[in-house]
C-alpha cells in the first residue's frame, strides 16, 4: 500500500498549482494571456475608436451643412410674413390713388390717407417695431446720430436733442435704425 500511495503521490515540483491569488505558485489554473493577443486586443480597440471618431466627424459635418442650409432658407423667407401683411396697406394705397383722380373733396382724402398711415403703423407695431422718442432727451451716441449742432435756445437744452431729422426705430427692443438728430450746444 505504501507503494500505491507513492505512485499516486506526485512530487510538489510537478504540481505547484496556484488556485488562490494570494498564494504564490509557479503554475496557474488558467493559461496566462499571451502578449500577442493583448496587442491584437489593443489594435481592435484602436480601430473601433477610429471608426467611432470618423462616424462622429461625418455626423457633425452633416449637421453643420444642414443648419447652414436651414439658416439660408430662414433668411430668404424671414420677411415673407411682414411683406404679406404690408400687401393690405399697399392695396389701400392703390385705392387712395384712384380716389385722388375722382375726388374733389380734400378733407375726405386727408382722412383716407390718415387711415392708411394708421393701419401701416399698427401692422408694424404688431410685428415689434417701435419708434424712438428723441426730442428733448439727452443726446446718446448709442441711439442717436448727430447731424449737426446748433446753439441751444435755452441753457437747459444744451446737450439735448432739439430736432429730429430722421426717426430711429427699435425692432423687439433692438435698434434697427439710429435717429438722425440736431443737438443743442
Amino acid at each position: 500500500m505504501e507503494e500505491k500511495q507513492q505512485e499516486n503521490h506526485v512530487p510538489d515540483t510537478e504540481m505547484d498549482i496556484n488556485a488562490d491569488a494570494d498564494v504564490s505558485g509557479t503554475a496557474h489554473l488558467t493559461e496566462p494571456v499571451a502578449e500577442g493577443s493583448e496587442l491584437e486586443k489593443l489594435k481592435a480597440e484602436v480601430e473601433e475608436l477610429k471608426d467611432k471618431y470618423l462616424r462622429q466627424a461625418a455626423e457633425f459635418d452633416n449637421f453643420r451643412r444642414r443648419t447652414a442650409k436651414e439658416r439660408i432658407e430662414l433668411m430668404q423667407t424671414a420677411g415673407k410674413e411682414v411683406i404679406s401683411e404690408m400687401l393690405e396697406v399697399l392695396d389701400d394705397c392703390d385705392r387712395a390713388q384712384q380716389q385722388f383722380a375722382s375726388q374733389q373733396d380734400a378733407e375726405s382724402l386727408k382722412q383716407g390717407i390718415g387711415l392708411i398711415f394708421t393701419k401701416l403703423r399698427n401692422k408694424l407695431t404688431a410685428k415689434g417695431l417701435k419708434p424712438m422718442e428723441t426730442k428733448g432727451t439727452d443726446f446718446d451716441a448709442d441711439k442717436h446720430e448727430a447731424i449737426t449742432e446748433i446753439p441751444a435756445p435755452t441753457p437747459e437744452m444744451q446737450g439735448k436733442v432739439i430736432d429730429e431729422v430722421e426717426k430711429g426705430y427699435y425692432l423687439n427692443d433692438k435698434i434697427i435704425r439710429f435717429a438722425k438728430v440736431v443737438v443743442g450746444k
